[in-house]
């Protein structure tokens, strides 16, 4: 079985995995990351969304072996080490954009990512086209997209950062 190495959340990890390992079972069934939800298994839902190298991706479509030498963030990951909630999260909280909260985590992770590639700013309508490929069932969308409106400028010059 091929060994794969890749730093998540700053700790390096060396694991051996099968061929055909999603980068979704790595984190959950190996490392015991289960912030990082399976929804959907077929990329529609988005609960499964981590940080890949920078850039926002569904790890139920991509292969832990695609993620050798990859540096991977998930949501366990965004809270810093003395549990202050990373500033999307505390907005997130502010605002009650989440109810059973299992999209809560790909749905964060993707809000970071789209305030990243959007540094000017963001419009209503822009965040929630932003957000065409994360599913909630429950809140109607209206306090996520409040949310993230709050959280954008405070992310303006701040990157998830993550202690190697």
């Amino acid at each position: 079985m091929p060994l794969v190495s890749l730093t998540v959340n700053g700790t390096k990890h060396t694991v051996e995995v099968e061929g055909r390992t999603l980068l979704v079972e790595l984190l959950r069934e190996q490392l015991g990351l289960t912030g990082t939800h399976v929804g959907c298994d077929t990329s529609q839902c988005g609960a499964c969304v981590v940080h890949v190298n920078g850039e926002s991706v569904k790890s139920c479509t991509m292969l832990a072996v695609q993620a050798d030498g990859a540096s991977v963030l998930t949501i366990e990951g965004l809270a810093a080490p003395d549990g202050t909630l990373h500033p999307m999260q505390e907005m997130f909280r502010e605002h009650h954009a989440l109810q059973c909260g299992f999209c809560t985590p790909g749905m964060v992770m993707s809000a970071i990512d789209l305030v990243q590639r959007h540094p000017e700013g963001l419009t209503e309508a822009q965040i929630r086209h932003g957000l065409e490929g994360n599913l909630c069932r429950c809140t109607g969308y209206h306090n996520i997209v409040k949310a993230i409106a709050a959280a954008a400028p405070l992310l303006q010059d701040k990157q998830p950062v993550v202690a190697e």
